[in-house]
């Protein structure tokens, strides 16, 4: 699941989250670990122009510091980064970022990535947002060099070089798995050739096998032979009948009635989902999250 509170957009936050901090995330972190959730997710931005406020809002937490924190109070539970704009930063500052991050919780670290949509972001970072896709492709390349296992990584590209200049900690992991997120037909490209997952943003289910069928085309073309690990965004959820408006998008009921519905996912080759809860309250989000970790999640798999 995404994490609540550490991005505040209008179209999913809930209106307790306004006035939710740093021990409520923690709490939720803590639930998540205990329940077997398999990741949690913090999202990127810089800076909210006034223009996008009012729909965005400015609460962006840092997904690095955000994730880190919650290393710290965590055991097992996956940490993503959905998604880091990495072209707004050089590879190296990014590498030296998410290595540690992954150093400090044991080898937990997913990085998602994705080219980014906020011009003025870009602008006042002195980086081009018309070129961000060329620029996201070529850092998600330097980034294999500088997360990879060399104390001295080297990289050659068109806007990006790097040798000689050494960065510990390195990485527990060998290789860090890098999903790209992004429903785009650049996206999927982006997935197809360079990612190790694919996040696909705002697909509805109707449009996910023909996304999945023109990804698996476009990996087999480019001769990408390593699996890759495809994810889906559900339906906002709700285990059990509610006695509020949930939305009507939200899928309600009890938890085999879910189970049934989230499975279609799987038949379209999705493995892995994120899921989002309709909840009031901190309290409430805690139930629901447990609830469907011993009701609805072993009939998954």
């Amino acid at each position: 699941m995404q994490l609540p509170i550490q991005s505040q957009s209008t179209i999913y936050a809930e209106p307790w989250e306004t006035g939710a901090g740093a021990e409520d995330l923690a709490e939720i972190a803590r639930v998540a670990d205990r329940a077997g959730f398999a990741y949690l997710a913090s999202c990127d931005h810089v800076a909210i122009p006034r223009r996008l406020a009012g729909a965005m809002s400015t609460v962006w937490y840092d997904p690095v510091a955000t994730l880190s924190y919650l290393a710290g109070i965590t055991e097992r539970v996956l940490l993503l980064s959905h998604v880091a704009v990495v072209g707004l930063r050089h590879p190296l500052l990014s590498a030296k970022q998410y290595a540690t991050l992954d150093h400090l919780s044991g080898g937990r670290l997913i990085l998602g990535v994705g080219a980014g949509h906020v011009q003025e972001e870009f602008e006042a970072l002195d980086v081009d947002f018309a070129a961000r896709g060329p620029v996201l492709d070529e850092t998600i390349d330097a980034l294999r060099a500088a997360l990879g296992p060399e104390e001295y990584p080297e990289f050659a590209g068109e806007r990006f070089s790097f040798s000689g200049l050494g960065q510990r900690p390195r990485p527990v992991q060998q290789r860090i798995p890098i999903w790209v997120g992004g429903s785009s037909p650049a996206a999927v490209r982006r997935a197809a050739v360079r990612g190790d997952g694919w996040l696909p943003q705002g697909d509805p289910r109707g449009k996910l096998p023909a996304q999945i069928a023109r990804l698996r085309t476009l990996r087999e073309e480019a001769g990408v032979t390593d699996p890759i690990e495809i994810g889906a965004i559900t339906e906002p959820l709700y285990v059990g009948e509610p006695d509020w408006d949930t939305g009507r998008r939200t899928l309600t009921g009890k938890p085999d009635a879910l189970a049934e519905s989230l499975r279609a996912y799987a038949a379209m080759g999705v493995r892995q989902i994120q899921v989002r809860f309709r909840s009031r309250s901190r309290a409430e989000l805690t139930d629901q999250m447990a609830a469907f970790a011993a009701d609805v999640a072993p009939h998954l798999n």
